[in-house]
């Protein structure tokens, strides 16, 4: 039989040692349960780290993709103020392009009414001559009198009446027109129409291709027999068959009128042939040259190098004429199907028309023309878009620049078969020489020119299709030494 060993009796220092022991292992117990809150803490931690890390990750995507369509915004509100700035001056200028033609509308009347008051009145007839030419008178008819009394009326008085009074003539040729009639009554007098006859029309030939080249270019001129005598005795230059074939031109077409109206019989300034050999042939711009031309300084008190830089840059990336360029309008800057586009068409109001009919055309801007700042040019009160060239004393615009620009080209030491015209040359010759597959027709139609391919139809402005081809005829041409900024006004 096993005895129970006997229970130890405790003393106070085991029950002091309990107690230490139990305060170390409840210390420990504590100091692990803090460490576990302290690790679960710093995982807590961890996570919302990496938890922000990856919400950062998903704003930043969502960021890109926001920028992405702000840019896309910007440039849909940018077109949009672009397009509304276009369609504002349009607005602004169709009320006043209407009372424009109305008031050239009301001139024209009023220029009738005073070209037809304007005939030379009959002078009266003495008592005794009076009944001397009643038998006569009676064998007349009304019409035959009033064409006898025509054919006594000058030169001039015909060409005021048909051509000078025409409201439908261009600038240029009632500018041309004058020339011509100057030269002519200097040499022959005022005659009368029905004088005027094959051997007047010779005489004034031979005159005139005895003219020197610089006549009418000075203030201080001879008059036009002496200049004839002086350019043969100094063996100066004188005018081209050109020249003379323009003069006889514009005589030809007055007396067509009065061919038709039965005021003379024929006319005497048709049929002649002229040697129209041109002395310098004009070229296109080399790269070297449009360098240069976008490194020279303009100096011109009145018109601006902002108004230079505009013309250039639309003379060089359209192929347009110099007039044409002078006498853009702010309406005349119109969007076609999306398409922003220069409208040469005539304005009668202003006496100005295209060279031709094929001259009103549609022409698209150039991307880069957009990029240089050509639609700052746009204002909604302004009636032209180059509003500081001048108007000549014949009704011109232009004359100035082309004047200012032959001077920069002589500063320039550029040659004589460099000319403004050039851009139009080089446009064409560029566009021709292009690989892609542009048509014929799609580049006359830029140029203005008549179509040379007729049978292929006739090319409807108002088409979406025709416009972008266009648009795309013209973003071909590239000019990779020519950057001309234009300056902000």
């Amino acid at each position: 039989m096993t005895t129970k060993p006997k229970s130890k009796a405790l003393t106070a220092t085991d029950i002091i040692r309990f107690y230490e022991q139990f305060v170390k292992d409840w210390e420990n117990y504590h100091n692990v349960r803090l460490k576990e809150e302290e690790t679960k803490h710093s995982l807590e931690l961890a996570q919302q780290v990496l938890q922000a890390k990856a919400y950062m990750q998903q704003v930043d995507s969502f960021l890109d993709v926001l920028a992405g369509h702000f840019e896309q915004t910007d440039a849909f509100l940018n077109s949009l103020k672009q397009a509304q700035a276009l369609n504002t001056a349009v607005t602004k200028t169709r009320e006043g392009m209407l009372r424009e033609e109305i008031a050239g509308l009301r001139k024209l009347v009023v220029d009738i009414k005073a070209s037809s008051s304007a005939l030379t009145p009959v002078p009266a007839l003495s008592d005794e001559e009076e009944r001397e030419s009643e038998p006569l008178q009676a064998l007349l008819s009304p019409a035959t009198t009033k064409r006898k009394n025509a054919k006594a009326q000058t030169i001039s008085a015909m060409a005021q009446r048909f051509i000078l009074n025409d409201a439908s003539k261009s600038a240029d040729t009632i500018k041309g027109t004058r020339t011509t009639l100057d030269l002519f009554v200097e040499a022959f007098g005022d005659l009368p129409v029905g004088q005027v006859s094959g051997t007047t029309a010779g005489d004034f030939h031979d005159l005139l291709l005895g003219l020197p080249a610089t006549h009418g270019k000075s203030k201080n001129r001879l008059p036009i027999r002496k200049a004839v005598e002086a350019a043969k005795e100094q063996g100066l230059e004188t005018v081209s068959g050109k020249t003379v074939k323009n003069h006889f031109s514009r005589l030809s077409s007055l007396w067509s009128i009065l061919v038709q109206r039965e005021i003379v019989a024929k006319n005497p300034w048709a049929q002649w042939s002229f040697n129209t050999t041109k002395k310098t042939e004009r070229r296109c711009w080399t790269n070297e040259e449009l360098s240069l031309l976008t490194q020279a300084q303009w100096e011109h008190r009145g018109i601006s190098r902002r108004t230079y830089a505009g013309m250039v840059n639309v003379a060089l990336y359209t192929g347009l004429r110099l007039g044409e360029i002078c006498n853009l309008r702010g309406q005349d800057i119109e969007n076609i199907q999306g398409v922003a586009c220069f409208h040469v068409r005539p304005h009668p109001e202003d006496g100005w028309s295209p060279k031709s009919a094929a001259g009103t055309r549609l022409v698209p801007i150039h991307s880069q023309l957009i990029k240089a700042g050509i639609m700052s040019f746009l204002k909604p009160d302004q009636h032209f878009l180059f509003p500081d060239l001048p108007t000549s004393s014949e009704g011109v615009r232009g004359a100035a620049f082309g004047q200012a620009f032959s001077k920069l080209k002589t500063k320039l030491d550029l040659p004589a078969e460099i000319t403004f015209h050039s851009f139009r040359h080089t446009v064409s010759t560029k566009l021709r020489n292009q690989n892609a597959s542009f048509r014929e027709l799609w580049i006359d139609r830029i140029l203005g020119h008549e179509a040379s391919h007729r049978s292929q139809g006739t090319m409807n402005y108002t088409s979406s299709i025709d416009v972008q081809n266009l648009k795309n005829v013209i973003e071909a041409l590239e000019f990779s030494t020519f950057q001309l900024d234009i300056p902000e006004s």
